[in-house]
């Protein structure tokens, strides 16, 4: 700026009166600084009246900034209280009615008394610039400024370099800083409070410190802009280098498959209508593909996930079958027996047609090896019409083998669930997830804790897989699980669980089995004609009884099988037309001497011997208890491999008998001058568990009174301190064990009465069930002569009325007075 323009506009100053209202121009987004031109356009009909009065008179008018810029009609309280005031240079009307103004500040005025009429605002103004101090402080002010500015201006390209010669040669500070400001780039109320300031000094400090730190960011942004130019120019070479690879292998032939592979790639994403989610991932990962060179490791790892994103069923279903009557004729013609599983699964059908919302269910069908949990999951699915895959739990220690291993590892594929999704090809198969009950868990996680997500209803409607790494619908899956015990699969994921206990088959279910359908089978299976083979139902009950020992019938089956390779044998020797009666002789011939003694009771009452009844994974057996009377001081031996519970047990209904032998005829010699053995056979197998507590019971008192335990009778309760006889479990397997060994009377405790039901309805016909609550009920209907037992004369009076009809069923009268009682037997 030439001196005469300085002096032009201290003369300019110097014409403004202080005392006169100016219009007033409200400004939108920005603000004027003295000595700043700046051309303005104006289309508010008040502004362009303020324009027009200011041109009529010295072509003075206020410029004052709003607060807010949406505002249309600023009132005083809308604008800042500081503003500039300027001078029109040049005025031009536009067509369509506004205004382009040029303008230039002279001098920052505070504003006051605000008339706000029809026509205009106008204000009076006071002036607020304050004289520049000079020296050498002021010098120093100047120069770090023009410094700070010069920095400015080489990391700013949107400011031209000559704005910092045309400041270099101001050397009025007031001046020099409102055309640095009038250049920075800062936000509008930063711009006016520095506008406010009055004091040159003050005014450039503040400039100081803002273009400082605009600087800092400014080198931040620059290194990092560095950064990511350089990367992507790496990109570039990369993609420039692949571009001239694929023009190379065109030219030689060879680049067309890859392409092609491309797009198959996307060509197949389309058709998988995939969810939005793996739509996008997969999207994303073809992208990435195309950049990659197909040589490297990482395109194979993007290939392999894009191709199982593709290749998991989306959409694809199957019809639900849901003909009742055809469900049920699948499951009757694949098992025997079953009915509470496959009623529950005619249920499920029912709701299927009556509901098309019902979520997949969720089975545990809990059973001892060998009964068919396993093939009646393969059966269901049939019946609905549904694929069918399986999954063997035993042994899983590993969470990932549930949710997979993250893409970051080497060799990294989904999870046995998504696996096991892309087997079946459809959304809504079933699941049979095999010996849940035999997970265990280590260092690498818990699957049983992965496995609650994908059996819970509520939450695998969103399963996320690590290496897949998006949602995937699970809900319309059907679960079956299945296990030997109960106890033993984690109490979070049996509650997500609908539990169906399946018990051991009975030696008639079996007979069934075998006659229906496991010797068809092994007829056809060994090439024979059912011509070759007559196997009679007496020679299939002698194979169930003498050479097999299980739940189930996979034994069974096995056995059959080697009698036909026999029969083959000889149908192969002999001519087709052979033809094999097979009976006992003919069993121990081919399969050699019998392997197994079903339990049987004993032949006549004896002292300290009684019918115990044992549950085991196998079925029910007969469990003799024995106890014999040693020299001693009265201390109680248990052998016969027991375990710690059956000791306790034991140890209870030792300390019952004595704790009552007042009121039994106990031989008080015996218990204080003699040991007690207590052995229950057979010793090498473990034994466990509370129910043997009143058979032992008995035994003792039994052994201490002298009086024999009756033969025909089995016994099985937890016997308690006071006498209480507490419920067992695995009564119906008990039971048949008690029906086989042919046992009549069984004793049971009496919260167990509600579980006969479960019993066969002909086991029930021949069998007599006595529920008792108590140990002298128990010790009354055991021993052989109760009257002998008791001392308490009226206790056993009321005894034989409680249990009146069993006595005379086993011919048993009492006669005498209430002074003398007699049981004959």
């Amino acid at each position: 700026m030439t001196w005469h323009a300085v002096l032009g506009r201290v003369i300019m100053r110097k014409n403004i009166d202080f005392a006169k209202n100016y219009p007033l121009l409200p400004l939108r987004d920005v603000v004027v600084f003295p000595h700043m031109v700046i051309p303005l356009f104006v289309g508010r009909e008040k502004s362009v009246k303020a324009l027009d009065s200011s041109m009529k008179g010295e072509r003075l008018i206020v410029l004052a900034t709003q607060r807010d810029a949406h505002i249309s009609i600023p009132d005083k309280d809308d604008l800042y209280e500081v503003g500039t005031i300027a001078e029109i240079l040049q005025l031009l009307k536009l067509p369509d009615g506004t205004m382009k103004v040029l303008v230039e500040g002279i001098a920052r005025v505070y504003l006051s008394d605000f008339a706000n009429t029809d026509e205009t605002i106008t204000v009076n103004v006071r002036d607020i610039e304050r004289e520049s101090e000079g020296g050498q402080d002021a010098h120093s002010l100047k120069k770090a400024l023009l410094e700070m500015f010069e920095k400015y201006i080489k990391l700013n390209k949107k400011v031209p370099k000559e704005a910092f010669t045309s400041a270099e040669s101001i050397d009025d500070l007031s001046h020099l800083s409102d055309v640095i400001a009038s250049h920075v780039e800062m936000k509008i109320a930063y711009k006016q409070s520095i506008l406010d300031i009055g004091n040159p000094a003050d005014r450039i400090q503040k400039l100081i410190d803002f273009i400082n730190g605009e600087i800092e960011v400014m080198y931040i942004e620059k290194k990092i802009q560095g950064q990511v130019r350089k990367q992507m120019e790496k990109t570039q070479k990369e993609y420039y280098l692949n571009e001239q690879m694929k023009v190379i292998k065109k030219e030689l032939g060879q680049g067309e498959g890859e392409i092609d592979e491309i797009e198959e790639l996307k060509k197949s994403i389309e058709e998988a209508k995939l969810s939005p989610e793996a739509r996008t991932k997969a999207i994303q990962e073809v992208k990435r593909l195309e950049k990659m060179p197909p040589m490297s490791a990482e395109s194979a790892v993007v290939r392999n996930y894009i191709e199982w994103l593709r290749d998991v069923p989306w959409h694809k279903k199957t019809k639900d079958n849901r003909d009742i009557e055809h469900a049920m004729h699948i499951l009757n013609e694949d098992h025997y027996g079953l009915d509470d599983v496959k009623e529950r699964i005619i249920e499920y059908i029912a709701v299927r047609q009556l509901s098309k919302k019902l979520k997949g269910p969720i089975l545990c069908f809990v059973g001892p090896p060998g009964v068919g949990k396993t093939s009646l999951g393969r059966s269901v699915a049939r019946a609905l019409g549904r694929k069918f895959v399986r999954m063997s739990l035993g042994g899983v220690r590993d969470e990932a083998e549930i949710r997979g291993h993250r893409r970051t590892y080497v060799g990294a594929l989904p999870g046995r669930i998504i696996q096991l999704m892309k087997k079946a090809g459809t959304v809504n198969p079933l699941i049979l997830l095999d010996e849940v009950d035999k997970m265990s868990m280590d260092f690498r996680g818990d699957p049983s804790s992965a496995l609650l997500e994908v059996l819970d209803p509520e939450q695998n409607n969103s399963f996320v897989d690590h290496y897949m790494e998006v949602n995937y619908d699970l809900s319309q899956v059907m679960f079956i699980t299945t296990a030997n015990v109960q106890h033993k699969i984690p109490p979070p994921l049996m509650d997500r669980m609908e539990i169906i206990e399946i018990s051991s088959y009975t030696e008639p279910e079996k007979l069934n089995i075998a006659k229906n359908f496991l010797l068809a089978k092994q007829i056809e299976e060994n090439g024979l004609r059912i011509e070759n083979l007559d196997y009679s139902e007496d020679a299939i009950f002698y194979t169930i009884r003498h050479y097999t020992r299980e739940a189930g019938v996979r034994s069974l089956e096995r056995v059959i099988a080697k009698v036909c390779r026999k029969v083959a044998r000889e149908v192969v020797l002999n001519g087709i037309d052979f033809k094999k009666k097979v009976d006992d002789a003919i069993l121990r011939q081919y399969l050699g001497p019998i392997k197994f003694k079903y339990g049987i009771k004993e032949v006549k009452n004896e002292i300290g011997l009684a019918n115990g009844l044992a549950w085991t994974e196998v079925g029910g057996d007969i469990l003799n208890m024995e106890a014999s009377l040693i020299k001693g001081k009265g201390k109680l031996t248990l052998t016969g491999k027991l375990g710690e519970v059956m000791q306790e047990s034991a140890q209870a209904a030792f300390t019952y008998i004595k704790a009552n032998q007042q009121f039994f005829r106990i031989n008080d010699e015996y218990v204080r001058n003699r040991d007690i053995h207590l052995h229950v056979p057979e010793g090498a197998i473990p034994k466990d568990g509370p129910s043997a507590g009143i058979t032992m019971a008995v035994v003792l008192g039994s052994l201490l009174s002298g009086i024999p335990v009756r033969c025909d009778v089995a016994l099985t309760g937890e016997i308690t301190l006071r006498g209480k006889v507490l419920p067992i479990g695995g009564l119906k397997e008990k039971i048949l064990a008690a029906h086989r060994a042919d046992i009549k009377h069984v004793i049971i405790p009496q919260e167990n009465e509600k579980d006969l039901e479960k019993i066969p309805i002909y086991v029930r016909e021949k069998m007599v069930f006595h529920p008792v609550s108590t140990m002298e009920e128990v010790l009354f209907l055991s021993l052989e002569s109760p009257d002998k037992f008791f001392k308490d004369e009226k206790k056993t009076r009321i005894l034989y009325d409680r249990w009146k009809e069993t006595l005379s069923d086993w011919k048993v009268e009492i006669t005498g007075t209430d002074t003398e009682t007699t049981v004959q037997m």
